[in-house]
């Protein structure tokens, strides 16, 4: 895509975009003005004490003519005020086109009042497509740091190529946010945040970055605070200034799992809804969202579309707001009636990808669309229940109808929630393996969700997901490059969220052709062909009121030893990992890995784990992977 920073506008055009930028409401809603004179109205820093601007600023929803400008005063983030007066305060905000600010397009005048929590959500319309904008805050002598910003092209523009990249998961007690450093290094025209912005409850974790208030929160003070405590990190503010924004949320936001109106914990619905009405407007309050989705009460219509010229349309969801309850059982999630997006919001969707003319169609959303077998019989297939796609399964088949119908659809699924990278190709019918692949999925890992991953990484399908091509346990996020010819996903993983500074590479990059869905591996696939002989040949999950009962056996079965130094044997399918220290299994030999406790021999080793581990995850699959995290070998058993 044109970088239209690099060409100096001619006098023309520079006279047509001064003249033409104006601004709708405001949220806080006050009047707004254009021009020179507009600036001069708050000249008096008058009882503001301290910097207003410590959440920074940010922009999103960018449409060929308009885009939303955001930031909050808060020279005391964490008071329950954000230490500002109960009163509005005038805010001044400036458009340009260079970052020096010196060629303003477009300023005006917001009032940030106290029952919005002194932000401003102002929606500059009238911009030129496909164009890079910089702009800024003032009130009084105080300055907001100068944010990026970009227009998306013209409603069917030609356009050659959209670069941007996806996030999820920030708990922020778990670690820094070294992937918003990177983030904000990229050449993006577009981030894209697809839920639990925030956590609610009050962890406080091991470096000294706990949640305040340090409890669950439920009131609307609580949740500002949380927001805001979430934004004064540097590095997402960074991330933030640097391009433009589509947000959506998932749980975590309101709190864990909650379905509609109904709360994890099953407390009363009318006090519920208060609690999701006080999150809804924290998280308004807190993001770059157009005035026109202030929530009214506990209800804040946040799925919409967006188009970028005839590449591609992104189709933003709310996978929460409007669900049935989660359910356990397959019965349960085979009924035709369960729906995860709302009546409303699938029309709306169904309609979109029907009527869309755009080369690439988006579904930006929560959680994992494609199914997962948790039945180790691979002759068995049982999809489950739980809060992803597979406990609404009529909602999903109705989508995968109609990425059959449309060869030219190009559907893409990107994905958060599940603190893992995955690649996924999406089948006509999950029952089937061997269906038809109607379109690709793309799941990023947390950004910082449960700290360091184990880095372990699976090429190609797994045993309860044999559509899956990639896998792997580390923290970052994906960056994507779209052309009318191809899509390129680069998983992007950071060497730790544990420091405070960190080094990122691109773990591996899949790409997917046009016309033909399905992901395919464009990089490197690393393993050593002697590591192919490790076997898991016994696996034993019944701890009979003994750990050590709860064991592993892997083989060499080949006629060299292998060095397992390094190797990591999960239990769990990636997690309750055991790390092997300096050993080696020599051909034909067998080690056992057991749970429990005792003095290592040549033959037995022990993990001590101290507490079962087996029969504690759905589907119930061991790997083992090799010193640098590569799946070398998975076997699955039936739970007792």
């Amino acid at each position: 895509m044109e970088d239209n920073s690099a060409h100096p506008l001619d006098s023309t055009r520079r006279e047509f975009l001064r003249k033409a930028v104006t601004t709708a409401t405001v949220a806080g809603i006050g009047a707004s003005s254009t021009g020179v004179g507009a600036a001069a109205e708050n000249d008096g820093r008058g009882p503001l004490t301290g910097d207003p601007f410590t959440l920074g600023v940010a922009s999103g929803d960018p449409l060929p003519d308009s885009v939303v400008l955001w930031t909050r005063l808060a020279p005391d983030p964490l008071a329950e005020t954000g230490g500002m007066p109960d009163r509005q305060v005038p805010v001044q905000w400036e458009i340009a086109t260079d970052e020096d600010m010196d060629d303003i397009v477009g300023r005006g005048t917001a009032k940030a009042r106290p029952e919005y929590a002194h932000s401003v959500h102002i929606d500059v319309k009238g911009l030129e497509a496909d164009t890079e904008y910089y702009y800024q805050f003032r009130v009084g002598p105080d300055r907001s740091p100068v944010g990026r910003t970009k227009t998306a092209p013209a409603e069917g523009a030609d356009v050659d190529e959209l670069r941007f990249a996806f996030t999820s998961c920030q708990h922020y007690p778990s670690g820094y946010y070294t992937a918003h450093d990177h983030l904000a290094d990229e050449d993006l025209d577009l981030a894209i945040q697809l839920g639990d912005y925030i956590y609610e409850g009050g962890s406080q974790g091991s470096l000294d970055r706990g949640h305040e208030p340090s409890r669950e929160i439920e009131t609307l003070s609580d949740y500002r605070i949380r927001q805001a405590q979430y934004k004064t990190d540097s590095n997402l503010q960074n991330a933030h200034a640097a391009f433009p924004w589509l947000v959506t949320w998932d749980d975590h936001e309101v709190e864990n799992n909650y379905a509609d109106a109904t709360s994890e914990n099953n407390a009363p619905t009318q006090e519920f809804l208060e609690r999701r009405a006080n999150a809804y407007q924290a998280y308004f309050e807190h993001q770059p969202l157009r005035p026109s989705r202030m929530p009214d009460g506990p209800n804040l219509p946040l799925y919409r579309r967006f188009t970028f010229g005839d590449l591609a349309e992104f189709n933003v969801l709310d996978t929460r707001q409007y669900r049935d309850d989660q359910v356990d059982s397959a019965e349960e999630a085979d009924d035709p009636g369960r729906t995860i997006l709302g009546d409303e919001q699938e029309n709306w969707l169904v309609d979109g990808l029907n009527d869309s003319t755009s080369r690439w169609n988006v579904l930006a959303q929560q959680v994992p669309f494609a199914a997962t077998d948790e039945n180790p019989n691979p002759d068995v297939r049982n999809f489950g229940g739980g809060d992803k796609w597979d406990g609404y399964r009529a909602d999903r088949e109705r989508l995968l109808d109609v990425m059959a119908a449309d060869s030219d659809l190009n559907p893409v699924v990107i994905t958060g929630d599940v603190h893992r990278n995955y690649a996924y190709n999406l089948k006509a019918d999950f029952s089937d393996p061997d269906s038809e692949t109607v379109g690709t999925e793309y799941v990023c890992t947390s950004l910082s969700s449960f700290g360091d991953g184990s880095g372990i990484t699976q090429y190609g399908p797994s045993l309860g997901e044999p559509w899956q091509r990639f896998f792997n346990d580390s923290r970052g996020y994906v960056r994507c490059t779209i052309t009318p010819e191809q899509w390129q996903t680069d998983y992007r993983a950071v060497s730790t969220v544990e420091k405070s500074e960190a080094a990122v590479r691109t773990i591996a990059t899949f790409t997917t052709d046009a016309g033909d869905p399905g992901a395919n591996l464009a990089s490197d696939r690393p393993a050593r062909p002697e590591q192919s002989a490790v076997e898991i040949t016994e696996i034993n999950p019944d701890q009979n009121g003994d750990l050590n009962n709860e064991f592993v056996t892997v083989k060499n079965t080949g006629d060299a030893a292998i060095d397992f130094t390094g190797f990591i044997l999960s239990f769990e399918a990636g997690s309750q990992n055991y790390t092997f220290g300096d050993f080696t299994l020599d051909a034909g030999q067998t080690v056992t890995v057991r749970n429990g406790s005792g003095e290592d021999t040549e033959s037995t080793l022990y993990a001590d784990f101290g507490g079962p581990v087996l029969n504690n995850s759905n589907p119930d699959t061991v790997l083992v992977a090799n010193d640098d995290g590569i799946v070398l070998a998975e076997a699955s058993y039936a739970p007792v």
